[in-house]
């Protein structure tokens, strides 16, 4: 039996499908105006950033009335996606003592719509990916975990984060797994990589659909007011998006970037970087 590599046989992208014309230029103003709305939030202008988001959830829909091409419309489609969270996260009120249990109240409403444009669009969950973890998911698990603690403690250099569970017992650990890998790596990663990375790359090209996803994945977390933290985010996108690029697995992406989250908010702060290595 042939060994198995996970990124093997993969074409790589080139920038040779790089497309720009005169539908690209219509889906780019939605997408400059989210990346305004975060910077206003950045900047704590958080009314006018609120006022964008919302007037972009309200006209995207009507937009798409007046495009008859559907590739503008799945992506207006998929970038209305980004507004909702936002606005979603922002209206979210504190429930519990510890914020943990807050990332289930915001994701898990999200998997409707997400369900909803997906169906539109007959987009489907490839088995591929599944089949490939079912096969080789010690490999799978290793590589998720190895590039999501170098991510987290990129991240934890910025941030310092605070911890969201108390300490390293098992059950702590199992609940900030399943909350950061079932819900926040999840969906985000159907939002993010899944849906919009793969609508503006049939607009834009490969990478510059990459790129683009990326970028608007960094500014979606300029709530935490690092400018770095903006920009590592942004870095980190590019890496799960080449990870989805070259696997077409969900299930992978989505539990690095769960793991990310759990190093960052739960390992990391209780041993420090390096993990209490070094």
């Amino acid at each position: 039996m042939s060994e198995f590599h996970p990124f093997k046989n993969m074409d790589l992208p080139d920038l040779s499908d790089v497309q720009f014309n005169r539908d690209s230029a219509v889906i780019m103003v939605p997408v400059l105006l989210i990346m305004l709305a975060e910077l206003l939030l950045f900047a704590e202008m958080d009314y006018l950033s609120i006022c964008i988001h919302v007037a972009l959830l309200l006209g995207l829909p009507l937009a798409s009335i007046h495009f008859s091409k559907k590739e503008v419309t799945m992506a207006f489609q998929a970038l209305m996606l980004l507004p909702l969270l936002r606005l979603v996260n922002i209206s979210m009120p504190i429930f519990f003592d510890t914020t943990l249990y807050v990332f289930i109240f915001i994701y898990a409403p999200l998997i409707i719509p997400v369900y909803l444009v997906a169906k539109d669009q007959d987009i489907t969950l490839s088995l591929r990916g599944f089949r490939d973890v079912n096969r080789m998911w010690l490999v799978y698990i290793f590589l998720a975990i190895l590039v999501a603690i170098l991510i987290a403690q990129g991240e934890y250099a910025i941030l310092a984060s605070s911890y969201l569970i108390s300490d390293l017992s098992f059950i702590s650990l199992l609940k900030i797994s399943l909350v950061m890998v079932i819900f926040v790596g999840f969906v985000e990663e159907l939002i993010f990589r899944f849906i919009l990375q793969t609508r503006l790359a049939d607009t834009f090209g490969t990478w510059p659909g990459l790129i683009i996803t990326s970028l608007l994945f960094g500014v979606m977390h300029s709530g935490y007011g690092a400018p770095l933290e903006v920009l590592m985010t942004a870095f980190a996108g590019v890496i799960l998006g080449y990870m989805f690029l070259r696997t077409k697995s969900i299930s992978f992406v989505s539990l690095t970037h769960g793991f990310v989250n759990v190093f960052l908010f739960g390992v990391i702060p209780h041993l420090g970087p390096g993990l209490g290595l070094f």
